[in-house]
């Protein structure tokens, strides 16, 4: 049997479903890129028939991402696989992904259909979507709690129809690993033209297993994985992609297979898609958290100075993690940070160079050292996908528990300055009022969350928002070794998307009316 695994990534389409997780445009290009660098085999990018932006995104990620299959999702109904193909047309590689669901209880209440007729619609909507497209992925939908005779028949009949790949998706976390490898052993003896078809799965993380599940079907004959980078999705997330890369890398004495996955640009995928998101990635998780390679303990710290691999059963640089070695102050010039950004891996423009030596002075004037953890929030903080309306240039703020918190601040748009005051509960709260204030827009503060992203008493802090303009939800990121400078640069950022949202969509409606 072929020990190739296909990374199959669906960051873009059920990541994207995480609360909060929601990308633009713009956004989701940055992350499909990145995607494409780290070398996934399938970037499923959305599901066209949802929304509007979600086919232009599919769209646009298949006229654009030339070195990977690109997969639209689709029921197992004419209207949705022909929007899907719409948007999925344009793409190199292209693959349309039906799915309907399998178990008894989907059956009846959700679906109310019998057995037979979803065998039925199964048949008929792979061999719909195979008309259309040369690459056509077929998933039973809670196929982890489906009676296993009945789920034969249902893979058979697709690959008879024509479905190239085959996923069993453990949709709701139930299974146990023993369990779903026995589930996928038994597919693999019971239904006689599997040969014909890439055995996949897509195994949710509801019990904390699905990066266990995921592994115990490739050793039953998976060979293509569905998962997300640092684990987002629905509920408790689906399978995370570095976790399982890993998990092949480390243990190859045991799982001898190999994929295409690059794992040096795993970390900087990871960094990205919480920069996109604002969903920080917790301090112990494995392999991209903080705390990943972090020794505090006396007996580790003596273990790993003498050989690493007395406490590491991985290095860093295999995860593309930079290490703390290079400590970078005020003194180090331009040509020395270009140089060490090139060692991080980001291959900056002059205009980008410029504008992040520009916040490496800033902050370097407030910190002593400078870490490789700044270098990282420097360029992701100060080279932006939405372009800029209003730049901070000033603010002052006043607070105590005995006192009325109060901000000024000074905002400035093209050759204009405006300054404007408020008070607030707190020095944060007055800062956002102020900016309304002065852009004329009130925003609703949805969530707030400040994270530590470096060391030291003068640490940079790292400031995500969530902020409701015009009855849409933006994310603001920023940091700062300030706070409330990172607080006020994060609702700037999220503001500025809402205006660039309201002006794109009246120069759409504009666009229209001349057509009319």
């Amino acid at each position: 049997m072929n020990n190739r695994i296909y990374i199959f990534d669906t960051t873009l389409r059920d990541g994207e479903q995480s609360p909060g997780a929601s990308m633009n445009l713009e956004e989701k290009m940055k992350m499909a890129h990145q995607l494409e660098r780290l070398h996934v085999d399938v970037i499923e990018a959305g599901f066209p028939i949802a929304s509007d932006g979600d086919f232009e995104s599919v769209r646009e990620i298949a006229r654009e991402i030339r070195g990977c299959t690109i997969a639209g999702l689709a029921r197992a109904t004419r209207g949705d696989i022909d929007r899907a193909w719409e948007a999925l047309q344009y793409a190199a590689r292209p693959r349309i992904h039906t799915f309907i669901a399998t178990s008894d209880i989907h059956l009846e209440y959700k679906l109310k259909r019998s057995r037979e007729q979803v065998l039925e619609q199964t048949a008929e909507a792979v061999a719909y979507a195979k008309s259309l497209c040369p690459e056509v992925e077929f998933s039973a939908e809670d196929a982890g709690r489906s009676d296993i005779d009945y789920l034969c028949q249902v893979v058979e009949a697709a690959i008879r129809a024509g479905a190239d790949v085959i996923n069993i998706p453990d949709t709701v976390g139930y299974c146990l690993p023993s369990e779903f490898g026995a589930k996928i052993a038994a597919i693999r003896q019971n239904v006689p033209n599997i040969d014909q078809a890439i055995l996949s799965v897509h195994c949710h993380n509801d019990l904390g297993l699905a990066v266990a599940n995921s592994l115990a079907a490739i050793q039953n004959g998976a060979r293509q994985v569905e998962c997300t980078v640092n684990g987002i999705g629905e509920r408790a997330g689906n399978a995370s992609l570095e976790e399982i890369v890993m998990a092949l890398y480390v243990r190859g004495d045991l799982m001898q297979f190999n994929c295409g996955v690059k794992t040096e640009e795993i970390f900087r995928s990871s960094k990205l898609l919480s920069n996109l998101t604002g969903l920080v990635v917790q301090a112990n998780k494995a392999i991209v958290g903080k705390n990943a390679f972090a020794h505090e303990a006396g007996i580790h710290q003596d273990g790993v100075l003498k050989k690493s691999i007395t406490y590491e059963i991985m290095t860093p640089q295999a995860v593309g993690l930079p290490t703390n070695n290079l400590v970078m102050g005020k003194h180090s010039g331009r040509h020395a940070l270009d140089k060490r950004y090139k060692e991080l891996g980001y291959e900056l423009s002059k205009s980008e160079l410029d504008k992040a030596y520009l916040l490496f002075t800033k902050l370097a004037d407030r910190k002593k050292q400078i870490f490789d953890e700044d270098l990282l929030v420097i360029v992701h903080d100060g080279i932006r996908v939405i372009p800029e309306t209003y730049h901070l240039k000033y603010i002052q703020t006043v607070g105590g528990n005995q006192t009325i918190a109060t901000a000024t601040v000074k905002l400035s748009r093209e050759d204009s300055i405006f300054i404007d005051s408020a008070t607030g509960d707190g020095p944060v709260d007055a800062t956002y009022k102020a900016i309304d204030r002065i852009a004329g827009m009130s925003g609703k503060l949805l969530d707030y969350s400040l994270n530590s992203v470096t060391r030291g008493k003068d640490a940079v802090g790292e400031v995500y928002v969530h902020v409701e303009f015009d009855a849409k939800t933006f994310t603001g990121q920023a940091a700062s070794s300030d706070i409330i400078d990172a607080s006020a640069r994060a609702y700037l950022h999220a503001l500025n998307k809402a205006l660039h949202e309201r002006q794109h969509h009246c120069s759409s409606r504009k666009s229209d009316e001349e057509m009319i």
